[in-house]
């Protein structure tokens, strides 16, 4: 008997709000000529730190900040220089003091590489976590990953 045919778990691009553009540098590469594999991790920061501080975005309130507790990668294909990657971004869960993101490092239509990050806010005075207010669940709302329902924290 054949086991069942595994669902293909490829991300697609499309499914990730947040998107931006970069550069694969010169910088970048291995002795092999590749990305190497710690560049990944900036890429993802890039996100990351985009959507989070950018003010237009209202995700980092005053007195408080951001700090990631989590990165986890899947290596998928080889990246190349020179070359341009889309980042993508999406919210898959709110916990009471944290986010999860999922991400994307993708380039002529392949994700390259993907990664699940956690960030927790951070009151800068005290130096521990802080709740998530009702403001920045809201404005995160726009970035929710497509096709996952993202509940509030629980109380």
């Amino acid at each position: 008997m054949n086991a069942p045919s595994r669902l293909d778990t490829t991300p697609r691009l499309e499914d990730f709000p947040f998107r931006l553009s970069d550069n694969v540098r010169f910088g970048d590469l291995d002795p092999n000529q590749h990305v190497n594999n710690a560049v990944y991790a900036t890429y993802f920061e890039t996100g990351r730190v985009t959507l989070m501080k950018l003010p237009e975005y209202g995700l980092t309130p005053p007195g408080l900040a951001w700090i990631m507790v989590r990165l986890d990668m899947h290596f998928r294909a080889e990246l190349h220089w020179p070359n341009t990657i889309e980042l993508g971004l999406g919210v898959v869960k709110l916990g009471r003091t944290s986010v999860t993101f999922e991400q994307v490092v993708f380039s002529n239509g392949t994700c390259i590489a993907s990664a699940t990050s956690v960030g927790v806010l951070l009151d800068e005075a005290t130096r521990r976590p802080a709740p998530l207010t009702a403001e920045v669940i809201e404005k995160f709302r726009p970035w929710h990953k497509r096709g996952i329902e993202v509940a509030p924290p629980a109380a």
